[in-house]
């Protein structure tokens, strides 16, 4: 049995990733990064990016991770 994600975690990552095809990877913590960069789930304070949002920061990125593996074959 698999593991069952809401629709709007499917729905942003599979977003993200055809807007950015070539930022998204098979490795969860560039991909965190770069969700954390292109939603609104981190903010930058004095420089750093802080996650205001990191449960469903990284439920987006996890499922970024495995479409990414699913779609390249990896």
């Amino acid at each position: 049995m698999g593991n069952i994600r809401q629709t709007y975690i499917k729905r942003v990552a599979i977003e993200l990733i055809r807007h950015y095809p070539n930022d998204f990877s098979g490795d969860f913590s560039q991909n965190k990064k770069k969700v954390l960069e292109l939603t609104d789930l981190g903010v930058v304070v004095d420089g750093q990016l802080q996650v205001t949002h990191k449960k469903l920061a990284n439920r987006i990125a996890g499922y970024a991770t495995r479409y990414m593996k699913r779609k390249r074959g990896t």
